[in-house]
């Protein structure tokens, strides 16, 4: 019987900001994934990506340089190329009125 064997790779990833550092691309290169094998999960500090490729396994995992904006993310798979364009949240986003005696 043979048994088949997983390999995990990491993928290339590129992330860069725009010139006001408001917003940031992150590009990750899956060649060969079909869009329906990518698993992607984000919260405001980082990201986590497995994807299946045959006996291929993509593994991601790592942090934003700054918290980010989920709910405005948006993912775009095309040609073998994950875009996940992010918004970086203002550090005062969750700031509350403190009250002075």
């Amino acid at each position: 019987m043979t048994e088949e064997k997983t390999i995990s790779l990491s993928p290339n990833v590129c992330f860069d900001t725009d010139q006001e550092k408001e917003n940031g691309t992150l590009e990750i290169a899956l060649p060969g994934v079909k869009k329906e094998d990518i698993n992607l999960r984000i919260n405001e500090e980082g990201y986590s990506l497995t994807a299946m490729r045959g006996e291929t396994k993509f593994v991601a995992n790592q942090p934003f340089c700054c918290p980010v904006k989920v709910d405005t993310a948006t993912a775009k798979y095309e040609n073998g190329l994950l875009t996940i364009h992010v918004s970086f949240k203002d550090s005062m986003d969750d700031a509350i009125k403190l009250n002075i005696d």
